[in-house]
This record gives structure tokens, C-alpha cells and sequence, in this order.
């Protein structure tokens, strides 16, 4: 069960990384890569380990208990 869920508009493809951080949900890079590299986000429901994974239109991604859908721009 996820506490809130955002739709978060940016242009495709975009990196996990760099979404985490443009959502607002990691204050760094250096932080985002390693909540990523901690198996502590998830893509589609998998956790993914990879920082440069590509987000695409219709993409979700969770961390921290809260969900974020890819909506292309």
C-alpha cells in the first residue's frame, strides 16, 4: 500500500536518477544513487538496481513509500 501517488511530467526517455531527484524525492544526486544502488526503489513494481534506467510514458517508480507515474511531455 502506497500513501500517495504523482503524476511527474518530464521528457522521455529520462534516468531513474535523475527523475528521483527532479520529483523531488531525493535532495542529490549522490542520494538518489545510493537509495537506488540500496534496492530501495522500485519500477513497476521491481526493484531496480540500475541508476541510468530509462523512464518512459506510463512508468511508475516508488521509493519511500510514495509512487511517481512517468507522463511524457
Amino acid at each position: 500500500y502506497r500513501h500517495s501517488f504523482q503524476c511527474f511530467h518530464l521528457q522521455e526517455p529520462q534516468e531513474l536518477q535523475q527523475a528521483l531527484q527532479l520529483c523531488g524525492a531525493c535532495g542529490s544526486g549522490v542520494e538518489a544513487k545510493y537509495e537506488i544502488k540500496g534496492g530501495h526503489v522500485q519500477v513497476n513494481g521491481e526493484t531496480e538496481l540500475r541508476r541510468g534506467k530509462k523512464l518512459r510514458d506510463g512508468d511508475v517508480f516508488s521509493f519511500n513509500e510514495r509512487e511517481y507515474r512517468i507522463v511524457s511531455q
